[in-house]
């Protein structure tokens, strides 16, 4: 059981994120598919954070009971992560509404405004991804009780602008509605930062990759141990009439051989060998089945290693409970320092103290 005793500027800052999510911390995990399960969601929850279930491609069925195992490992507040393109949408909303499930993320797109409908009637919390000012507006609009702003520099599918530049379009003009960031945060430094410019809280799926409570291949997390944030880089688009998802994972052999696929496949079609709908599902299904390689039998050479540029940050597989502490000290120690010193400078003044002479025996 956590027992977070928070800053008070800290606790001020995130005190609308936190009473959205009924958690000690405004601190989200981010939904990772094959990793944001039962055992990593509750540990968040119960370490005071938010964690959330990733339904991916889940069927109702599916989804029921791993929401049902999270309850047995928890009684604190958790979410579940819908994508709005799921052809089963509606039966997945009604599973979370059926098993009282408090808070539903919708993402992937924009929601359908009967999805949101559904999920508001039955006073439920919605919180939606928002990628811009104007969709942000439409969305609180519309009902949601919470956005999250994820820049390109998050693991998995990524949009074009950064966790930076969103923020300072979108918090500044919309100070009513809790907003957490997301993409690229891996230490309380940048938590302090975005919270200093009006966030209600973060979200974070990297960093809790390698916790202890996650089921993450062993070969998968010390990937993550090993990476800097170099190593995370945007899948390439070779040919424009090809779409290529951006999707932001550490190099490996399999990205490098995605793109002399690419190629081999473009020449194809460009000799007439295939049609341009033969060709791009060819690209398109190059990854079929590619993440789940990586995170649960460890093929770290050709699997998909998903991770955002805060891999840099994971230095070693650590108890949830851990992360989240040292997240929250890091962020306190920041807000306590006078503005305008970095952590780097206060330690630096605190070393060039004049020290007492040594004694000898």
């Amino acid at each position: 059981m956590s027992a977070l005793p928070p800053h008070p500027l800290l606790a001020e800052l995130w005190r609308s994120g936190t009473e959205l999510l009924g958690t000690e911390t405004a601190i989200m995990g981010g939904a990772m598919t094959w990793v944001s399960e039962r055992n990593l969601v509750a540990a968040i929850a119960e370490a005071g954070g938010f964690g959330v279930i990733a339904c991916g491609s889940m069927t109702p069925e599916l989804l029921a009971a791993e929401i049902t195992a999270t309850r047995a490992l928890t009684d604190r507040p958790f979410g579940v992560n819908l994508i709005v393109m799921h052809p089963a949408l509606d039966a997945l909303i009604e599973v979370c509404l059926d098993l009282r499930v408090g808070h539903i993320v919708l993402a992937g797109g924009l929601p359908p405004g009967t999805a949101i409908a559904k999920i508001k009637g039955a006073e439920r919390k919605l919180l939606c991804f928002a990628p811009s000012l104007a969709l942000a507006k439409r969305l609180a609009r519309s009902g949601a009780d919470g956005l999250i702003i994820e820049g390109m520099e998050a693991g998995g599918h990524i949009g074009a602008i950064s966790t930076a530049v969103l923020a300072q379009e979108i918090l500044p003009f919309m100070p009513d509605v809790p907003i957490f960031i997301a993409g690229g945060i891996g230490h309380g430094e940048g938590i302090a930062a975005f919270l200093r410019m009006g966030a209600s809280g973060v979200q974070m799926g990297t960093r809790f990759v390698c916790a202890e409570e996650s089921i993450a291949h062993p070969r998968f997390k010390q990937a993550f141990i090993r990476a800097s944030a170099r190593d995370a880089q945007p899948s390439v688009q070779i040919d424009p009439a090809f779409k290529v998802i951006p999707v932001r994972a550490l190099a490996n052999d399999g990205t490098r051989r995605f793109t002399e696929t690419q190629l081999e496949v473009i020449g194809r079609f460009r000799r007439g060998e295939l049609s341009q709908e033969e060709a791009s599902l060819a690209i398109e299904h190059f990854w079929a089945g590619a993440l789940r390689r990586a995170v649960i039998d460890g093929d770290v050479a050709e699997g998909s290693l998903m991770a955002g540029q805060s891999v840099g940050f994971v230095k070693a597989v650590q108890p949830v409970a851990t992360i989240i502490a040292e997240l929250v000290a890091e962020a306190e120690a920041a807000l306590a320092r006078p503005l305008g010193r970095s952590a780097a400078q206060s330690k630096g003044r605190r070393d060039a103290r004049p020290q007492p002479a040594a004694t000898g025996g």
